[in-house]
């Protein structure tokens, strides 16, 4: 057969083994297997409501974990190990992990699983499985907790050489010897409204700042608001200040320069009954009204308000502080108090909190705080001289000193500064160095770099960071991250700058300038425990640098100690600093306090450039990549943004392919909305510094993506692939989809699957790759309506699914012009037989009304995208073979054109190009190749090509080639509701250059051929075949005597009832298979067992269309052999196909081949299935298909590459029998020629009756006045009229009406004069194909005749004329004029005269 295509209306198929057949629970996990073709196979299924989250692979050991109690019927808790070569599972021994598994990853060189999670046993959040001893272990470094306390990745580095472990939990590190305070603050009264957090956040001076209060009370006692920034003593007059009685008052404090807060205290009054109980806090310069964070003592929940804010009025509570979500940058705030008790408001606390400490270079900025025992200090070498600019906020300066050094002066001997803050509490801190931007002084040739070493205390040792100074605008840079203990009098922190060793850039005029501005610093957290939960009773004694959601872990460390408490200084890596960061940027440890609602880092990944990438739920807002949602990346070991922030919502999963990171998750845009396509899923490029969208993404989250060859595979909880910005609509994937980054478009992903997936990763050697998830339906090979079909190993069908996915069509927006057939009247030709009723004497094609057939049955559902059809093609000139496909649906070609309906595939390359030019906009339901000619066939339109239903594409010139084709026309029989339906093209078996066209038709332009009609492709000329047909044509098969079989709805010309029909084409008669009534109703497919007219197949439905049919006809009578084919079948397609392996014959079909039936087959003894093997006793389930739904699909077709192929066997008639046609033909012939004699002297003695006439009537190209005086032009005269068409049309009460006039009917003459062409579909324009059909009926007995050969080739215009092409073969009929000879073309069967001295 060659090569041979499947089509169909189906997303996804497989090929029926004789194992138990597949199901799925779409309530337990189940874990599939995908072949190096993307090939789907089920594995196993979990119990109902487990999950599958993580896989891995050690050798042919395949390792599935998440949350389930079994899997594969072996009960196993949450972690099991599948093995790929037996089949089998097994559970990792005993004391594995005792809640969900989350990640996996297997060290194959040491032949260990790590497994990560949310579990406490055998260690907190990881544990180790050794594969070599079959035991459990806790990580060497005890395991995670903190925050959520779960790992949700195990990732190794670029060099394998450590794991990456990311999740919600805390990493904690430090040398056990500087003692840190395990309550409030010491050096601040307590309050419990306050926390060991923001108790240690230093006041920032208010003392020089401008303050408005008003209105303020009357009583001067209480007017003054400055006693409340620092009160001298307890509430009362001199330390409290009052608003005016009943009136809302508005405090407004400005810096005019910016600082960094973090928060206000406030200290209500309870003097006299009255008090604030209600207040809003406005950030200047921005003015926006701040959500504010607090710790209610009450219920000793942290809880969040803005407007208003609730102070509590209870006595014992001191003061509460409310802190922002963020440090904030600012100029001042404005504190609205709105609500009261008592007269009015009124506070006796008012600070503003900082982010922790800061020290100004300019003295005089570095007030001293409340609470304080003196201000922060600083101290120099050299000469410094204040340097003073406007900033950006009108109203403001920034004041700072500069020193300038001569270039090439050694950093030792350079200007120094040293800033000495005071440090209120000890704890985790951020300094960071505030380096103003040179614009705004107008220095930037003079600036250059400088060394900056950190002091924190506690016997740590110093940090050195270089500094670059020469920015535009104002940075923060970060010199140090740790613990830092409080200032004493014997010890203060410290922080000086001076020359960098290498300083950058050439100064000017010979001199670099150093700039001193602030340092300032950031408080993380208070007290680091293991919990983290920092409240008034941590209890943490030692010192520790803790690190959130990422840790990172030497393979080679032999460290058995435990993060989960405190991890040595030593096990410290480069990119544990990341950790550091993050929680610093989280805003602390108090950020991440609550288990519920904790952040997380979901995923990590490491490009091979060494920056690493970051994805979770989150927002940093401090640091330097303060404002990252989602995701961030770490380059030069800080932690840097993305464009645009980031991600709007979380980030679940993170791989690296070349330049490219992929991201997965639940978002639908950047973090600043600038790309909507983001959907689901989105590219990073790393070289371009640029977000790129997949398409328009998918329509749901993305849980798990993994990289196989140039696809990116993508599973999760989404339904659609969305191909257009904005637009939900796109192309069904129902949880598992694959990126080609070759092609850039999204492709087959192999498999068929519908559900909701969890996991997709690299497997085994024999198992690339395995995916799970909570699966309603899977296939094993996923395609849009097309497959390849081939021989496979061990005799095994090989599929190969269509290599890119297909939507449904867009709707047409094609006008088409509706063009008007001239009216085209002849002149009555009646003076030949003038009162002859010729209808009684030549049967031809007369619809009658009395001819009642059933209408086609409906197609199978097809929903779209469908491929319907296909036929294969080698390109001339590259002479690759390539399939084009036809049907309902539409695709997005490279470039992004797009197309719809037709295609040409290359399965090679996977590549689809669409026919250029207009796209049929419709459905296409036949295609055939000549050459480099298309033929198309279905029930559409084409912009710009007169008619419907059937086109001719010139691939080659890759053009619509329709010029000069008269276009096919419906009528008012048709059972087509669009008038025009072609189902089958066909090749002539007799003729290279003629095509059959069938289906649902009136007439083809004016040539009346219902049904069926022949296509002349050399000059686009159509022909009836023999008499015609009446009905609706479905398909078309051929015998192997070149007799051409059309199964339908059909009746003869003679109105006999037949939905089988056999037309021969060496005769160009038809006949009816078998006797009307014999079929239950109309046929939808018909098929020949190897070209043996005596074994025909027919299925269709009945005529009431309540059940289906397949019927045998053994060359007598037709027997049903479709017992057990249910209700809900139909049948698109019977198709002989051989078998490698026999089976036993019998007499309905032989043992090497099987009848293939498809469509949607339904059959009590196994249920559904797209297409069946008929052995000719009982059926067999080969093919089952789904929609993208998941309903059952259908096979619309099975086509292949060779025109025809023979099977080994062959049949040849008995002798016996071949005398007895012998005879047959021989007594046809004398009755013929007997009653040619007879109808010539009938004409001869009529011919003095006949009324005169004018030869002026006759048309210009009517040249039957000039044919030859003979017995041959005795015949065509008589027949013209029939050839032609009957003048009196077939309507029957006009036949009546000529029978009753005789010789001298007035009534005939009238109607002689009837337009022949009149009606809207030519309906009275039908004729019997050749005189000797409309001689015999039909009936149709071989002439006496000689075959011939055309000489030249000869239009044949005139009527009653043959066209001719040179070559073409003929035969012979009548040969006795000199000049005209009387011939049947072989291949269509049409007969005419032909110019003797063409023919020879």
């Amino acid at each position: 057969m060659g090569k041979v295509g499947l089509s169909g209306a189906f997303a996804g198929l497989d090929l029926v083994s004789n194992s138990t057949s597949v199901t799925f629970d779409p309530s337990s996990a189940s874990l599939l297997a995908r072949s190096a073709d993307g090939s789907l196979s089920k594995v196993a299924s979990t119990n109902a409501g487990g999950s599958i989250l993580a896989g891995c692979a050690i050798g042919d050991a395949y390792y599935v974990a998440g949350n389930f109690s079994s899997i594969g019927g072996t009960s196993a808790d949450n972690i099991a190990s599948y093995s790929t070569s037996s089949g089998s599972f097994s559970a990792l021994g005993s004391g594995g992990p005792n809640g969900v598994v989350r990640a996996l990853y297997c060290d194959t060189s040491r032949k260990q699983v790590w497994a990560g999670g949310q579990f406490s046993s055998p260690g907190a959040s990881v544990a180790v499985w050794d594969t070599a001893s079959s035991s459990w272990s806790a990580a060497p470094f005890g395991g995670l907790i903190g925050a959520a306390a779960e790992v949700l990745s195990i990732t190794p580095n670029s060099s394998q050489s450590s794991l990456f472990f990311s999740g919600s939990f805390i990493a904690s590190f430090g040398n056990g010897s500087v003692p840190l305070n395990g309550t409030n603050n010491p050096n601040v009264p307590f309050s419990s409204g306050a926390t060991p957090f923001s108790s240690s956040l230093v006041p920032v001076p208010l003392g020089n700042a401008s303050v408005d209060a008003g209105p303020s009370s009357s009583d001067s006692e209480f007017s003054n608001v400055q006693n409340i920034f620092c009160p001298a003593g307890a509430d009362g007059p001199g330390n409290t200040w009052f608003a005016a009685d009943n009136s809302k008052a508005v405090i407004t404090v400005r810096k005019f320069a910016f600082l960094t807060a973090r928060g206000l205290r406030l200290g209500n009054t309870f003097l006299n009954g009255r008090g604030t109980t209600g207040f809003s806090v406005a950030t200047i310069p921005d003015n926006a009204v701040q959500e504010l964070q607090y710790f209610d003592p009450t219920d000793n929940q942290n809880k969040t308000c803005t407007d208003p804010c609730p102070l509590l009025t209870d006595s014992s509570v001191p003061y509460q502080d409310f802190l922002f979500d963020s440090d904030k940058d600012i100029t001042g705030f404005q504190l609205t108090l709105s609500e009261w008790q008592g007269a009015g408001p009124g506070l006796h606390l008012l600070q503003l909190l900082s982010s922790g400490a800061s020290a100004s270079a300019v003295n005089s900025q570095n007030g001293q705080s409340c609470f304080a025992p003196g201000p922060s200090t600083t101290s120099r070498t050299g000469d410094w001289q204040e340097k003073v600019a406007d900033t950006s906020i009108p109203g403001t300066t920034q004041t700072v000193l500069v020193s300038t050094v001569d270039v090439g002066t050694p950093s030792d001997q350079a200007p120094s500064f040293t800033w000495m803050p005071y440090v209120s509490a000890s704890g985790q801190y951020d300094v960071n160095l505030l380096v103003p931007g040179c614009t705004n002084f107008q220095d930037c040739a003079l600036r250059t770099t400088v060394k900056v070493t950190v002091f924190p205390g506690g016997g740590q040792q110093p940090w050195v960071t270089p500094v670059s100074q020469q920015n535009t605008q104002d940075t923060s840079t970060l010199i140090y991250s740790g613990p830092v203990v409080p200032s004493s009098p014997s010890f203060q922190m410290t922080v000086t700058l001076t020359l960098a060793d290498d300083p950058a850039g050439s100064g000017q005029n010979g001199k670099y300038e150093l700039v001193a501005d602030r340092v300032q610093l950031v408080l993380t957290s208070p007290n680091i425990t293991s919990s983290t939960n920092f409240s008034s009773s941590g209890n943490s004694t030692a010192a520790t640098e803790s690190g959130f959601g990422f840790l990172e872990w030497p393979l080679s460390s032999s460290s058995t100690t435990s993060a989960s408490n405190v991890l040595p200084t030593s096990a410290i890596t480069a990119l544990d600093s990341v950790g550091f960061h993050f929680l610093n940027a989280l805003g602390g440890a108090v950020s991440v306090a609550s288990t519920s609602s904790a952040p997380s880092i979901s995923a990590v990944a490491q490009h091979p450039s060494g920056n690493l990438f970051l994805g979770g739920q989150f927002s940093l807002s401090s640091g330097s990549a303060s404002g990252a949602s989602n995701i961030v990346m770490v380059k030069n070991g800080a932690l840097a943004t993305l464009p645009d922030d980031g991600l709007n919502g979380p980030v679940t999963s993170l791989v690296v392919d070349g330049d490219n990171v992929y991201v997965g998750g639940s978002f639908s845009d950047t973090a600043k909305s600038s790309n909507g396509d983001l959907r689901g899923i989105a590219v990073y490029s790393v070289t371009g510094n640029s977000w790129s969208a997949l398409a328009a993404g998918v329509d749901g989250a993305v849980t798990s993506l993994d990289v196989s060859g140039d696809q990116i595979l993508v599973a999760g909880n989404f339904t659609t692939i969305l191909t257009a910005s904005g637009s939900s609509e796109g192309q069904n994937a129902a949880g598992f989809a694959a990126w080609n980054t070759s092609s850039g478009a999204w492709v087959n992903s192999g498999g068929f699957l519908i559900g909701s997936m969890t996991f997709v990763g690299n497997g085994t050697s024999s198992t690339p790759q395995f995916v799970a998830g909570n699966v309603a339906t899977s296939l094993r090979f996923g395609a849009s309506g097309f497959v390849m079909l081939q021989n496979g190993p061990n005799g095994q069908p090989s599929v190969t699914p269509l290599g890119v996915q297909f939507d449904s069509p867009a709707s047409e927006n094609t006008t088409t012009t509706a063009k008007t057939r001239r009216s085209h009247h002849r002149r009555s030709t009646t003076g030949w037989i003038p009162y002859l009723n010729v209808l009684s004497v030549f049967k031809r094609q007369t619809p009658s009304t009395t001819t009642n057939l059933a209408p086609l049955p409906s197609p199978a559902p097809a929903p779209a995208p469908a491929v319907l059809t296909g036929a294969f093609w080698t390109n001339s000139s590259s002479l690759k073979e390539l399939v084009i496909i036809g049907g309902n649906f539409s695709y997005t070609a490279p470039g992004g054109v797009q197309a719809q309906n037709v295609a040409v595939y290359d399965d090679s390359s996977k590549a689809i190009t669409p026919l250029r030019g207009n796209q049929p906009n419709g459905t296409v339901r036949s295609l055939l190749v000549q050459g480099d000619s298309l033929y198309v066939g279905g029930d559409f339109t084409v912009a710009g090509i007169e008619g419907s239903g059937f086109a001719i594409y010139d691939l080659a010139n890759q053009q619509w080639d329709s010029a000069g084709l008269q276009p096919l026309q419906g009528g008012s029989g048709s059972s087509s509701s669009s008038g025009v339906t072609v189902r089958s093209i066909t090749a002539s078996p007799t003729n290279d250059d003629v095509v059959i066209v069938a289906g649902s038709f009136a007439q083809a332009g004016s040539t009346p051929c219902r049904a069926i009609c022949s296509l002349d492709t050399t000059n686009k000329q159509w022909s009836a075949l023999g008499n015609g047909i009446q009905g609706d044509v479905a398909a078309v098969v051929y015998t192997g005597n070149k007799e051409l079989v059309a199964g339908g709805s059909i009746a003869l010309a003679d109105n006999t009832q037949t939905n089988v029909a056999l037309y021969s084409l060496s005769n160009g008669t038809w006949s009816a298979v078998g006797n009307s009534g014999d079929l239950p109703g109309p046929v939808t497919a018909v098929e020949v067992n190897d070209g043996d007219a005596n074994s025909i197949f027919a299925a269709g439905r009945s005529s009431d269309a309540s059940s289906p049919f397949l019927y045998y006809w053994d060359g007598k009578s037709w027997q049903s052999v479709g017992e057990g084919l249910q209700g809900s079948t139909d049948v698109a397609q019977l198709i002989m196909v051989p078998l490698q392996n026999t089976h036993e014959g019998n007499s309905i079909i032989q043992s090497d081949r099987v009848l293939m039936v498809s469509g949607s087959i339904s059959d009590s003894s196994f249920g559904n299935a797209s297409s069946v093997l008929f052995d000719g006793q009982s059926f067999t389930p080969y093919v089952v298909s789904a929609s993208e739904s998941g309903s059952p699909g259908t096979v619309a077709a099975l086509f292949h590459s060779l025109a025809s192929f023979s099977f080994t066997q062959r049949h040849f008639l008995a002798t016996g029998v071949v005398i007895l046609i012998s005879i047959a033909i021989a007594a046809g012939i004398v009755f013929l020629l007997a009653l040619i004699e007879i109808l010539w002297t009938l004409f001869a003695r009529r011919d003095d009756k006949v009324n005169s006439y004018d030869a002026a009537d006759l048309d210009a190209d009517d040249d039957s006045a000039h044919r030859p005086s003979s017995l041959l032009e005795h015949i065509n005269a008589a027949t013209r009229s029939t050839i032609l068409g009957s003048p009196f049309g077939p309507n029957a009460e006009k036949e009546a009406g000529l029978a009753a006039a005789g010789a001298g009917g007035a009534t005939a003459a009238a109607a002689a004069h009837d337009d022949p062409f009149s009606g809207p579909d030519a309906s009275n324009y039908l004729r019997a194909e050749t005189p000797s059909d409309a001689l015999h009926g039909g009936m149709g007995p071989e002439e006496q005749s000689r075959p011939a050969y055309a000489r030249y080739s000869f239009d044949g215009h005139g009527e009653g004329e043959l066209p001719l092409k040179a070559g073409q073969e003929l035969e012979i009929l009548d040969d006795r004029d000199d000049a005209w000879w009387y011939a049947r073309d072989v291949r269509s069967g049409q007969e005419g005269v032909v110019p003797a001295s063409y023919v020879y």
